[in-house]
């Protein structure tokens, strides 16, 4: 293994136990979440034959807790537990997710898909302080990666998955699967031994009450826009996300509509998604050892401009696969640094509310963007939308290459 100074690599990290089964449980859990979720779009779009903005609705009941509840949840993961907190919502989750074999009506699954989000607006930034708590210091990035990893390897395979069996079999086996996923996830989480520093402890001490809670949330978003270069990521990520939302949003719209295609396409093209984010994060422990996060979260950003660039002008399949394919590595460079980046410079005692407050920053910027997303879409055609999303990704690329060196001299100078 690696000096205690040098950044660990994936193979020296998966030779500590608790983190292998952390990330087996990610990689099982995400893989059943992304099936289920593809599973509705596919179900509203190819077979309800639903508008943009059902489709978008989706979304937005998916992502809307994030932006509301997260602030809260952040206070309360700071105080209680961490392993109860993950098997908790591991296991309501798995509940939730059965109620959808029921359901017929489009606005019923909204509100399922609001709830279970509820519930993980608890359980992300939980496992966000747990592993920085199970993993070293020099070993996040590649935690980090591994993490991000089970996310691209689900992105490769569900959305195909999803796609056929919505289409030959039925979306009921893809919320089987995730109700089974949530379930397995629990079990290896009961088998880890997750005890925070003694700082952490102090903050579930601290006074009860609505003001106690304000106080606390308010602390979280204080420390992201006092510190320099944390509120430079965070911002640009932010306004990056809903440029980036607003292409998403609708691909599977754009899909039908533009490239006259299926839902099968809409899932292979999610698949090369996460094969871009597989290549990207390959590199990133490597390039990471020169290339400062901040540096790599504006270079993601300029990627996702170009693009969705690429995708809006050619308006065919290859070009679309170029496109998403390149949106991919785009997104691992800028999601697996941003995070590493607030781990490290964030307080033990802070991180789940620091880490509930960029979910909420980030949900807000996409929620917002999927109700423009969809309006923009019907008034001015997806393709307009599409050129719109690129030029406001570039756009702030260019001012954070711009503003990198003067955050990163700030911080310099304050230590």
């Amino acid at each position: 293994m690696s000096t205690p100074g040098t950044p660990l690599s994936f193979r020296d990290v998966l030779q500590l136990k608790p983190i292998r089964r952390l990330w087996i449980a990610q990689m099982v859990s995400v893989f059943g979440d992304f099936l289920a979720v593809f599973a509705i779009i596919a179900l509203v779009t190819f077979k309800l034959h639903g508008t943009a903005t059902q489709v978008g609705l989706v979304l937005v009941a998916f992502m809307a807790p994030f932006a509301v509840v997260s602030p809260i949840a952040g206070v309360f993961v700071d105080r209680w537990n961490l392993k109860s907190t993950l098997i908790a919502s591991d296991l309501i989750r798995g509940v939730m997710v059965l109620s959808l074999l029921l359901v017929n009506d489009i606005y019923v699954m909204y509100a399922v898909l609001f709830v279970m989000s509820v519930v993980s607006s608890f359980f992300v930034p939980a496992q966000s302080v747990a592993v920085r708590t199970l993993a070293p210091m020099n070993g996040l990035l590649a935690v980090n990666g591994l993490m991000s990893q089970a996310q691209q390897g689900s992105m490769i395979l569900a959305p195909s998955v999803a796609g056929e069996l919505v289409q030959v079999v039925g979306a009921n086996s893809c919320f089987v699967f995730d109700s089974l996923s949530f379930f397995f996830s629990a079990a290896l989480v009961m088998t880890l031994t997750i005890e925070r520093p003694a700082a952490a402890p102090a903050a579930a001490r601290a006074g009860g009450g609505l003001a106690a809670v304000r106080h606390s949330m308010a602390q979280g978003f204080r420390f992201i826009f006092t510190h320099p270069t944390l509120s430079f990521v965070i911002v640009s990520m932010t306004s990056g996300m809903f440029a980036m939302r607003c292409f998403g949003a609708l691909l599977s719209v754009y899909v039908r509509d533009i490239l006259n295609s299926t839902s099968a396409a809409f899932g292979v093209l999610n698949t090369v998604i996460g094969v871009g984010m597989i290549i990207s994060t390959q590199f990133l422990t490597r390039i990471g050892r020169k290339v400062p996060p901040q540096n790599l979260v504006v270079y993601g950003l300029g990627g996702m401009g170009i693009a969705v660039l690429v995708t809006a002008v050619f308006g065919a399949m290859g070009s679309t696969a170029a496109g998403m394919l390149m949106m991919g590595g785009s997104a691992a460079a800028i999601f697996i640094p941003a995070q590493t980046l607030l781990q490290h410079e964030t307080p033990q005692e802070m991180l789940g509310r620091v880490m509930s407050s960029l979910m909420s920053l980030v949900a807000g910027a996409q929620v917002a963007a999927m109700l423009v997303a969809a309006p923009v879409a019907q008034f001015a055609g997806i393709r307009t939308l599409y050129f719109a999303s690129a030029a406001m990704l570039l756009l702030i690329s260019l001012i954070g290459y711009w503003k990198v060196p003067e955050t990163a001299a700030a911080v310099q100078a304050a230590r």
